[in-house]
């Protein structure tokens, strides 16, 4: 089996209500992002949605049709080893692609495996359980209040834990912490992802801060390439410190960063790390150290349904990361992921097991390369 042909989509999907939140640095009042489709010689085809930055894609599509695309044309969808291997020589001969342009070209190459062998996704990967805890991961608030809000609703839905992005100031940040713990009591589990918005000094003072207050890790508090300040976190704190999720060329960045603890926790996801193929490389590596991968957020739901099929054959994954509101980012699937007393369901069907939405996909699209 050979691949064929290549179908890279530009979609846009309008959301002129996200205008009033706000997601990292972006306010953006659309999410830009690809549909990648290799089709085979025996007419076997899958798809992928595929990250496109803010505003990006354009470039995101540019880069897929005239890097990727040229690579993956005639090979075996089923030497998903190999692709990798070769792609790692031909990306580092002066191409240097993003580091979000190689995974949706692997999930389909997976996708077209699983659906071949008529399984689910994550059984093909091999199954360690069928659901997986959900947390909810906020966007950034101007106020406490809004930040506790989403935390009491997160908790009476009976989603697990809570993820507070805060914005960055640290005074605030505190607050808001405080008020968060003080309103879902002390042993619901909440974590923090400021960043990276502090330096080391700050970024102690309020891991610290957060010990005192039980929550479950620090994320990111400074860049993750900054391994020696993030080792000084992870030698003086109790807290465990969260990072890795934007370190390209997973998981060979990573292995230094478990060997030498610079992180206590990796991150890694189908979306930023390379792919199924990445993911699965990182989060056994970090198995064989007695680290937890804890998968990172993909955004979009097509993708965060990858995320899921990977989290259940992981076994040192806690949760699935979803942000909220869901419905800013619940697109491009035909029905909606399924939750259940506060876990993610996996769908049984091949692949991915539940279908895209063409007519939205069809609708968001605005080029083709």
């Amino acid at each position: 089996m050979k691949i064929s042909d290549i179908e890279v989509r530009v979609c846009r999907a309008k959301r002129p209500d996200f205008a009033a939140e706000r997601l990292r640095d972006s306010y953006a009042e659309s999410f830009e992002f690809l549909v990648v489709t290799l089709t085979t010689d025996e007419g076997v085809s899958a798809t992928s949605f595929g990250f496109a930055a803010d505003r990006g894609g354009m470039m995101a599509a540019e880069i897929a049709a005239y890097a990727l695309k040229p690579f993956f044309l005639g090979r075996d969808p089923f030497f998903r080893e190999k692709n990798w291997q070769d792609f790692r020589r031909y990306d580092r001969s002066l191409r240097h692609t993003p580091m979000y342009s190689f995974g949706p070209f692997d999930i389909a190459c997976w996708l077209i495996g699983a659906q071949a062998a008529g399984q689910p996704l994550y059984k093909y990967l091999g199954a360690y359980r069928d659901r997986v805890p959900v947390y909810a991961s906020s966007l950034r608030h101007t106020t406490p209040d809004a930040y506790v809000a989403e935390a009491l609703a997160t908790k009476a839905r009976g989603w697990p834990a809570y993820k507070v992005h805060p914005p960055g100031d640290f005074g605030f940040d505190l607050e808001v912490q405080r008020a968060i713990r003080t309103a879902v009591g002390p042993d619901y589990p909440l974590m923090s992802d400021p960043g990276p918005a502090y330096d080391l000094e700050q970024a102690m003072r309020m891991g610290r801060e957060l010990e005192k207050l039980s929550y479950l890790w620090l994320e990111e508090p400074l860049f993750d390439e900054g391994f020696h300040a993030l080792r000084e976190l992870t030698r003086a704190l109790d807290i465990p410190i969260c990072g890795t999720e934007v370190l390209n060329k997973h998981p060979y960045s990573v292995a230094e960063c478990i060997a030498t603890r610079v992180v206590d926790i990796v991150r890694a996801d189908v979306s930023w790390s390379g792919g199924i193929t990445a993911v699965m490389k990182t989060a056994n590596l970090a198995e064989a150290f007695g680290v937890r991968c804890e998968i990172h957020t993909t955004i979009y739901h097509p993708l965060e349904l990858v995320n899921l099929h990977c989290c259940a054959a992981i076994q040192n994954c806690t949760y699935l990361e979803l942000l909220v509101p869901e419905s800013y980012f619940a697109f491009g699937l035909k029905q909606p992921l399924r939750i259940a007393d506060g876990c993610a369901v996996l769908p049984d069907g091949p692949g991915l097991g539940i279908e895209y939405d063409w007519d939205f996909i069809d609708n968001a699209t605005y080029h083709k390369l």
